[in-house]
């Protein structure tokens, strides 16, 4: 896989590689990613997935360029279009991690991007990189996922969030789903 754009991606397979990995990678001391550079492209405001995938790739010793403003602070102010701005930072980055106000920009970038592209939040469509650390969290919290009770709360009609765990959820046995929709 060399993107991350949506949940559907997965697999119960490589979920519990990703997460054998992630257990390794959590007790492994070292920089694995020494000489490596992430863009982190962030058209939409985020403090957590910004800093998380900033501190992420600078403790396992990368280096990271960023934008946190990208609509406002990049040639996108002048009018270059998403996937031009992805044709130039390929030549700058190992990786891309983009949050982008329009559904569906992310699969837009990996189309043209020659490096991966990861989806930290693309509009009200997916944000499967937050879906794929709650769904790590409730196997590490709880020791299974099969059987489980969840509950989402909030605005579930343009929860990006939801909808990504909802369909990494569907790949597992008997999950009870209680939900509550609150107007934003």
């Amino acid at each position: 896989m060399k993107h991350i754009i949506e949940s559907q991606q997965f697999d119960r397979k490589l979920l519990g590689s990703l997460f054998s990995m992630a257990d390794r990678l959590e007790k492994k001391t070292g920089t694995p990613l020494t000489g490596k550079v992430m863009a982190a492209l962030f058209y939409e405001p985020s403090t957590r997935t910004r800093f998380s995938f900033e501190s992420a790739m600078l403790r396992l010793g990368g280096s990271v360029i960023t934008t946190e403003n990208a609509k406002e602070f990049s040639s996108a102010a002048k009018g270059e279009t998403l996937e031009d701005s992805i044709r130039v930072i390929n030549n700058y980055v190992d990786v891309i991690v983009m949050r982008h106000y329009e559904q569906g920009a992310s699969a837009r970038a990996a189309r043209v991007s020659a490096v991966p592209v990861i989806n930290a939040g693309d509009g009200a469509g997916q944000h499967p990189t937050q879906a794929l650390l709650d769904l790590y969290t409730i196997q590490k919290e709880l020791g299974k996922i099969d059987g489980i009770s969840i509950a989402f709360v909030g605005d579930l009609l343009h929860g990006r969030t939801i909808r990504s765990l909802s369909y990494l959820l569907g790949k597992y046995k008997h999950i009870r789903y209680i939900l509550s929709h609150h107007e934003p």
